[in-house]
């Protein structure tokens, strides 16, 4: 999935959307530390009060928020599974009646807790329904399209949320006209900010992908291993952190640890061009590098004497899979951060190359090319030539 197939859905998490019908909500009370399922419930998403929808939609928009290979990833299913929860999931997807759903969705949860205890009691809820996306847009003059012809796509989304207990607080009374102690002992679901979840099937241009799942997790760069093999029976993944990691290593490898900033500055500016002609072009796949590319990039970046065989060793060292290739919308930071003891600095890795490490009159000095003039506090800075 890209941003473009999850920002479709996700917009479409809001109160009567003709486009998005919740058909049922599931929510599974889970004691911590024993992982006892406490107590559950299932019932007509739209029996329930409309603040409680609004609640859950928000929670449901979360788990589809946040950036590809750092909170959001697509995984594949394992092929070499019995019982796999893509089976469950696909089953309770089709399933006819509410019972049959629910004892599907329960296999999931008792997956879940096997093993993992938690500090806290949780909540897992699993919701079944359809979303529609017109095939086009209205024509204004003939008034064709739109609603008229659509996208239906069924799909089961699940969110694991944790429980927070409340604090005591300070109420005004004010009838009584006085202040009082206010103690709430139930704990409170915290919807805000899912733990994990995952929806399923994932979508590609509109079309369900029964072999792909998204999974979300709440923490960036941290999803959870075990979650995704054991419980998801999912291929493993590498996160755009680990990805970013493994190609500066490989720069490392191959030009040193010493470089002129033109140089970085330029091989981040070969790689965004690759990033913006994949945006500019939807139906192209996302791209990606190769020990190839690698030394494409560097040779046009500036690099001099690039060998082949010093690229291709450096990538079978660093990635341990050698038919990885690296997304390059994992590689080009938004900001870059230089960091000395009298200032830190926060640059355009584009602007790299206006920034260059000098020696002047026996002291290490850091030269920022600027256009315009220079103002502090309201000062203008006056100019000096070296």
């Amino acid at each position: 999935m890209n941003k473009k197939d999850i920002a479709n859905i996700r917009k479409q998490f809001k109160l009567d959307n003709h486009l998005m019908k919740i058909r049922e909500i599931f929510n599974v009370y889970v004691k911590k530390e024993s992982g006892e399922l406490y107590h559950q419930v299932s019932q007509p998403f739209l029996m329930l009060e409309q603040e409680a929808q609004e609640l859950f939609l928000t929670n449901f928009k979360k788990v589809l928020t946040g950036q590809l290979d750092t909170k959001l990833f697509e995984l594949k299913f394992r092929r070499d599974v019995d019982e796999s929860t893509q089976t469950l999931l696909f089953e309770g997807l089709r399933s006819d009646t509410t019972e049959d759903w629910k004892e599907y969705m329960l296999e999931i949860v008792g997956k879940m807790f096997a093993q993992t205890v938690y500090e806290f009691d949780s909540m897992v809820t699993f919701i079944r329904g359809e979303y529609r996306i017109p095939t086009r847009k209205r024509d204004q003059e003939s008034e064709e399209g739109g609603d008229d012809e659509v996208y239906s796509n069924e799909f089961i989304l699940c969110s694991l949320n944790k429980t927070d207990q409340p604090k005591k607080a300070l109420m005004f009374d004010y009838i009584e006209k006085e202040f009082k102690s206010y103690n709430i002992f139930d704990p409170i679901i915290n919807l805000d900010s899912p733990l994990s979840g995952f929806m399923f099937p994932a979508f590609n241009d509109n079309a369900a992908d029964v072999n792909h799942i998204l999974y979300y997790t709440g923490k960036t760069n941290q999803p959870d291993g075990r979650f995704i093999e054991e419980i998801l029976n999912c291929e493993e993944i590498i996160t755009a952190q680990e990805n970013k990691d493994s190609f500066d290593l490989i720069l490392k490898e191959v030009m040193g640890d010493k470089v002129d900033s033109r140089v970085i500055s330029n091989v981040y500016e070969e790689i965004d061009k690759l990033v913006q002609e994949n945006l500019e072009n939807e139906e192209s796949e996302i791209p990606t590098l190769d020990s190839r590319d690698i030394e494409r990039i560097l040779t046009v970046s500036g690099v001099e004497n690039v060998e082949t065989a010093k690229v291709e060793h450096a990538f079978k060292t660093i990635v341990d899979d050698e038919k990885h290739e690296i997304k390059a919308s994992s590689l080009v930071p938004k900001t870059i951060k230089i960091n000395t003891k009298v200032a830190d600095v926060s640059i355009n890795p584009k602007d790299l190359k206006y920034v260059k490490y000098i020696t002047y009159d026996g002291k290490r000095c850091l030269l920022l090319e600027v256009d315009e003039e220079v103002v502090v506090e309201g000062f203008r800075l006056e100019t000096k030539t070296l």
